[in-house]
């Protein structure tokens, strides 16, 4: 039989904490939907198939991932072990592992996720646990061991007594299950008083039952760290950004004040490349060696820097390619646009990039020097070698070698603030 890999998105509470017209896994951190970045994670580990658990609001979160899931319904919300039985129509055919992810811990990392489903299967393990220490377990369900150290079961914060209250070690709520022994398991769980049927429950039971239970430490609590209301939706963008920017850093680029820089995860940045403050640098970027960029600069999508380029003080950029040594050095916006090598841009000028219906290009030649307060709309090509007189707007291309002057002659009424 097949060995399947298989990921549950748990994705069907609500949080009015978030106080929201939207469901809370929609919200953005770093440019990406919470929900998003779970279902992300799981694609990257190559899972055979990827279902979500909806419940409330579930219109929302289809719309956001659309067809990279399967959607089941939990129709009521009666506990994540609930939620789970939801899923036993597509699970009690298969066999290999599943993996429990949630749509509200956006930050656990791919290879996280990779080392836990790995130990359940070189382990032999029915169940594997993400778990961590944490000086502060409150709210969290805590780890209960026998005498040998395996895992006996988990006991939530809610049924916790004074001597569990004391265990440091917590439940993520992360998982690697044997297929198998999930669906042969989770159907003996009972409902508590509150009616809730918890997935923590199928831990004891599988302990009863004899089979093998594994626990893998994680090694940066943060990454396990949920959403649920605005404040820690902040904290873990404050967390991610760290983490990215340190990454940059590592790996030889210079972020002066790495509080206010933002990148997003995916830009690639070159060696010895100097990030300014207050700088965002958005998806889809590349950056080469030997750069400048900032402070104030707002590089976003789908930008291509050579090496030893410039962009300085409060300049945009998107969808623009910018050749070697070239500079935009300040208060400029560049939408659109192909930038050639050694090519300045003054100060004040910008793209026409948009007719108010369609978005359109603008080329700029090798060597050209682009006077200050100019001009370019859109569609224009300036060849190379081409010099713009400042106060300058360009309606037409711009011949090779070229000087262009688009400005009307000045006039000097003499006396006429006398009258």
């Amino acid at each position: 039989m097949k060995k399947d890999k298989i990921a549950i998105i748990m994705a069907a509470g609500k949080s009015e904490a978030m106080n929201s017209k939207k469901s809370k896994l929609v919200h953005k951190l770093y440019g990406k939907e919470l929900v998003s970045r779970v279902v992300e994670t799981a694609e990257k580990l190559e899972c055979d198939e990827i279902i979500t658990v909806v419940g409330e609001q579930k219109d929302q979160v289809i719309e956001v991932l659309k067809d990279r899931t399967k959607y089941v319904l939990q129709e009521e919300i009666l506990g994540t072990g609930h939620a789970l039985m939801q899923v036993l129509p597509d699970l009690e055919s298969k066999s290999g592992q599943v993996i429990v992810l949630y749509g509200d811990v956006p930050i656990i990392k791919k290879e996280t996720v990779e080392k836990l489903v790995d130990r359940n299967r070189n382990e032999r393990e029915s169940a594997t646990l993400l778990t961590a220490f944490s000086d502060n377990p409150n709210g969290y369900g805590r780890i209960i061991r026998n005498e040998v150290g395996e895992i006996k079961e988990i006991v939530e914060e809610i049924d916790t007594d004074e001597q569990t209250r004391q265990i440091k070690e917590i439940n993520s709520g992360i998982y690697c299950f044997d297929i198998e022994a999930l669906v042969n398991t989770i159907k003996d769980i009972k409902p508590h008083e509150n009616g809730q049927l918890y997935l923590t429950d199928v831990i004891k039971s599988m302990s009863d039952k004899g089979l093998k239970i594994g626990g893998m430490i994680v090694e940066d609590n943060t990454e396990i760290l949920g959403v649920n209301d605005r404040v820690q939706l902040e904290l873990l963008g404050r967390i991610l950004r760290m983490r990215i920017n340190t990454m940059h850093m590592l790996n030889g680029v210079t972020i002066e004040d790495s509080d206010t820089t933002y990148i997003y995860e995916d830009v690639k940045i070159g060696k010895d490349t100097v990030i300014h403050p207050n700088t965002t640098i958005k998806s889809d970027c590349v950056i080469g060696e030997d750069c400048e960029i900032g402070p104030n600069a707002y590089i976003r999508e789908k930008c291509k820097l050579a090496d030893k380029v410039k962009i300085g003080n409060c300049v945009e950029i998107k969808k623009t390619s910018v050749a070697y040594g070239s500079k935009v050095p300040h208060l400029s916006y560049m939408g659109d646009c192909e930038i050639g090598t050694g090519v300045n841009i003054g100060c004040g000028s910008i793209t026409c990039n948009y007719d108010g219906a369609n978005k359109h290009k603008t080329i700029i030649g090798d060597d050209c020097f682009v006077g200050s307060n100019t001009n370019l709309v859109a569609p224009v090509k300036v060849g190379k070698n081409v010099l713009i007189a400042a106060g300058s707007t360009i309606t037409e291309d711009v011949p090779d070698d070229s000087l262009a002057i688009a400005r009307e002659r000045q006039v000097n009424k003499i006396d006429w603030n006398k009258k």
